[in-house]
């Protein structure tokens, strides 16, 4: 994962896209017509994809532990299934920096909290503060707290930490260090409030580039660990010695002897490098130390381990090679909590020919390495590796030794080794989570076996999609990774495309009339920038560049497959006839335009650029601007053509500063009409019509009614159904959406770090009446209650009321009785309370409808005693429901 992931809105803040200015719209535009409809979400899985810069196991609940993403949330584990549950997908709109997640923090006096410290860039990209997420239930829902400062889970320096902690003593204290010279900060009271700590003595001095002109690589790193010694604490009394590692070569570590009262440099430590990690083995009475010269992820070419014994102030260079041996930092870096004195760290930034994994079972006096060379380029290795469950791990790569593949990782800068299972270690990576469970094979010279344990953890950026009408129902656009065709949405794909591997796909499409027919572009080091294949993307070939060409930029095929026009970056757009093996420049359209096809002419090509609209019916040789006004006039726009409509193009996009909404030609983009029922959208797409309908379905990530959502249109945008819930928003969704052209109701959805999620239908979703009487429905009903999660003290569960009766419902309210002493602590998708035993949970204003056949879901934390029963019997109004 080399590539920085940028937020592709990022390129549209200037414009105003997330700025809070009003939104430009007609006067008095008529309410729109809103409904709900309930559908289930899950990621066509890919399994990884992205950094994992953070793993943290809770010291006292085994089988406890959480992940953290420098873009796409957090994820707890379970154990159970071995696979990963995000627990961050309620992040809105608005909030989409509140995706990336700097720091983590499982408390071990009360397993049930956690903590995530939330912010993406600490610049101008990201336009929000920071924030600490604060949850009592394992992540399942969530409070914040804003802070006056921006976090940066995708910065440089990321994968230091962890930034934020628990008093392992008395558990309503925290620390936090912050980046970019604000300091160290603590709340008293769990997380709720938070405060500077005014005598901490440095804020931190050290940025990967002072000179970048963005702020991005510029940004002062900061504090960047706070580490507890457990033992200077008692049950309710704060713990007395705090280390803190702060971003300065020269003076990185601080410590505290009396609760945070006092601060004072360590005397004697090592200088000329950054701590990344500071990891106390209490027992022992030692603070191991990973230095490197430079932040990371990416950066590091020398580093050092050092030890520091508490009791006597000593240090002791315990690295595993010489210095002037390290063409790495040092980072990932854990012990063996029920084997005091077993010690691990990584070569974090050991790119060629592979990272290493470094093992001590005496405090660091004699080390051994996962793999050391036999005879140069030959090498050994203490492990076996198994990627089956994720064969694109190996890249599709035959490397000559002494590299191989799959690699062991790079970006290894999150290493932990459970505390209750001395065989069990995990390690992230630039793209997977690998891990073992026989961890102690490697101390009586066996081998001990990696594979991934990544499953659910699902962290791609998703930069444009396709369903096409036959062959794989999925093609992807990924960042960091190329994409992928998916035969099978269930199961991950064998390979990534290939043959070129672009480091990141910008754009990709098919012929409509020919699906066998795909292109795509994308960004390279050295090599092609497009690439087509015949067998509807299963394999490819590259095609060759127009001169000038620096990036993938957007492509369009002919709906017949026949020619091809390329707006690639740092060249003008270009068309073709074959495949791309000769290109002409095109007239009369500007470089930087979006392309489009029409899906049905195969001479018709369309562009857009700041605000105006171009066509080409020549096949992309010429294009003339059309007299359409009133489009949006920034560049943060997409659109498309309807499959089977000539000429029929739809447009989505704009700035709250300025036009913003969704358009509709049925001319070829002569002309467009604005829908007034849109506040806002910004991606546009097309699936099969609704059972019925002529026109096919629409759509789109937008405002609607005052509500940002994903939203699916049956009567060609006359009235919407917002499809997902205020659990499911996943930050930002404006890059791509399409719907499944083969199934009715699905769709699939970009995220920035979530990957592709779709989403199927459970009902049809019916207009919503508007306010009314508390809802008294009738008929019958069925419920499915399942407990989806559960914990000491406490539980999940999702409810699914399904309409069994012939009637549709406009409003309902279910009850039932909890047997056990169970209370109700929180609901989302239903307004939900308590008394005594009994529970009522009423629709919202917008799953009020319930078709007749349809479902509606919600869900709740509740606490629980030992025992847990399932409610016996469920009653709508006065109508008792079938149990499933």
């Amino acid at each position: 994962m080399r590539r920085t992931r940028i937020l592709t809105a990022v390129l549209a803040l200037a414009a105003g896209l997330l700025s809070g200015a009003p939104t430009a719209l007609a006067a008095d535009p008529p309410a729109p017509k809103l409904a709900a409809d309930t559908y289930t979400w899950k990621n066509a899985r890919i399994d990884g994809g992205g950094f994992v810069p953070g793993i943290v196991f809770n010291r006292s609940e085994k089988n406890l532990a959480y992940a953290r993403t420098d873009i796409g949330g957090a994820y707890r584990w379970q154990e159970s299934s071995k696979t990963w549950t995000p627990l961050l997908d309620s992040v809105g709109w608005d909030d989409w920096g509140h995706t990336g997640v700097v720091s983590i923090a499982s408390d071990s006096v009360d397993p049930n909290r956690v903590y995530a410290a939330v912010g993406t860039y600490t610049n101008s990209w990201d336009p929000k503060s920071g924030a600490v997420m604060r949850s009592a239930d394992r992540g399942a829902s969530w409070q914040k707290a804003n802070l006056p400062f921006k976090l940066g889970g995708n910065m440089p320096g990321r994968g230091m930490g962890e930034r934020l902690a628990v008093d392992p003593n008395r558990n309503s204290v925290l620390y936090l260090g912050a980046p970019s010279g604000k300091g160290l900060w603590r709340s008293t009271d769990s997380g709720v409030s938070w405060s500077q700590v005014a005598n901490f003595p440095n804020v931190g001095n050290y940025a990967q580039d002072p000179s970048d002109t963005s702020g991005y690589a510029s940004d002062n790193q900061g504090i960047v660990w706070v580490t507890f010694d457990e033992s200077t604490g008692t049950a309710g009394s704060a713990t007395k010695t705090i280390y803190v590692g702060v971003a300065d070569k020269d003076n990185a570590v601080y410590r505290s002897t009396d609760a945070g009262a006092t601060w004072q440099r360590l005397a004697g430590q090592p200088t000329g490098h950054l701590a990344h990690k500071g990891v106390l083995d209490a027992k022992n009475g030692y603070l191991y130390l990973a230095y490197s010269d430079k932040g990371g992820p990416y950066d590091g070419g020398k580093g050092r381990l050092w030890r520091y014994t508490t009791g006597t102030g000593t240090w002791t260079d315990i690295s595993p090679v010489a210095e002037a041996d390290t063409f790495y930092g040092f980072s990932g870096l854990t012990v063996d909590r029920r084997k005091p004195g077993t010690v691990m760290a990584t070569a974090y930034s050991a790119w060629w020919p592979d990272t290493q994994i470094f093992r001590s079972t005496d405090s660091g006096a004699t080390w051994s390495k996962a793999w050391d060379y036999t005879s140069y380029p030959n090498r050994e290795n203490r492990y076996t590796m198994d990627v089956s469950s994720s064969p694109w791990l190996t890249w599709g790569a035959n490397p000559q030794p002494p590299e191989q593949t799959p690699k062991l990782g790079w970006m290894t800068e999150a290493l932990e080794i459970d505390p209750f299972d001395s065989d069990r270690m995990m390690y992230g990576t630039g793209a997977t989570v690998y891990g073992t469970e026989n961890l102690t094979n490697w101390d009586g010279g066996g081998k001990f076996a990696i594979r991934p344990m990544v499953q659910g953890l699902e962290e791609t950026a998703v930069n444009d999609l396709a369903s096409p009408p036959s062959g794989a129902p999925l093609l992807s656009a990924l960042g960091d990774i190329g994409g992928f065709r998916h035969t099978d949405l269930t199961k991950v794909p064998s390979m990534m495309f290939t043959q070129p591997n672009f480091t990141t796909t910008t754009s990709l499409d098919f012929a409509e009339s020919n699906p066998n027919t795909v292109v795509r572009t994308g960004n390279l080091d050295s090599g092609p920038h497009i690439a087509f294949s015949t067998d509807n993307g299963a394999n490819w070939f590259a095609g060759t560049d127009p001169s000038g060409v620096s990036g993938g930029g957007t492509v369009a095929s002919a709906a017949d497959g026949t020619r091809f026009v390329w707006s690639p970056e740092g060249a003008g757009v270009h068309h073709a006839t074959g495949f791309g093996t000769s290109w002409q420049a095109s007239a009369g359209i500007p470089a930087g335009a979006i392309v489009e096809s029409d899906r049905v002419d195969a001479k018709t090509f369309y562009g857009f650029k700041s605000g105006k609209f171009y066509v080409s019916t020549d096949g992309g040789a010429t294009f003339k601007a059309s007299p359409a006004s009133g489009l949006p006039g920034g560049d943060s726009v997409r659109f498309k053509a309807l499959p089977g409509g000539k000429g029929d193009v739809w447009l989505a996009g704009g700035a709250t500063d300025g036009a913003y909404g969704l358009w509709h030609s049925t001319d070829g983009g002569a002309s467009f009409t604005k829908l007034s029922n849109v506040e806002q959208a910004d991606t546009i797409g097309f699936g099969k019509a609704a059972p019925g309908a002529s026109y096919q379905t629409l759509y789109t990530s937008a405002k609607i009614g005052g509500v940002r959502g994903v939203f699916r249109s049956t009567d060609k945008g006359a009235s919407w159904t917002r499809i997902n819930d205020d659990a499911h928003q996943w930050g930002w969704t404006g890059a791509a959406i399409t719907g499944d052209p083969r199934v009715y109701g699905r769709v699939y959805v970009s995220t920035n770090g979530r990957g592709v999620l779709y989403g199927d239908s459970s009902g049809g979703g019916t207009t919503d009446p508007g306010p009314g009487p508390d809802p008294t429905p009738t008929g019958a009903c069925k419920v499915t209650y399942k407990i989806t999660s559960q914990w000491s003290g406490g539980f999940q569960a999702d409810v699914q009321l399904t309409n069994t009766g012939t009637s549709p419902w406009t409003g309902w309210s279910l009850a039932w009785a909890f047997t056990d002493g169970q209370k109700l602590a929180q609901a989302w998708n239903a307004e939900a309370a308590q008394s005594g035993s009994t529970v009522t949970a009423k629709n919202v204003a917008w799953n009020a409808n319930v078709a007749a056949g349809s479902s509606v879901s919600f869900g709740f934390t509740a606490s629980r005693s030992d025992t847990n029963a399932k409610p016996a019997a469920f009653k709508l109004g006065e109508q008792t429901c079938v149990v499933a």
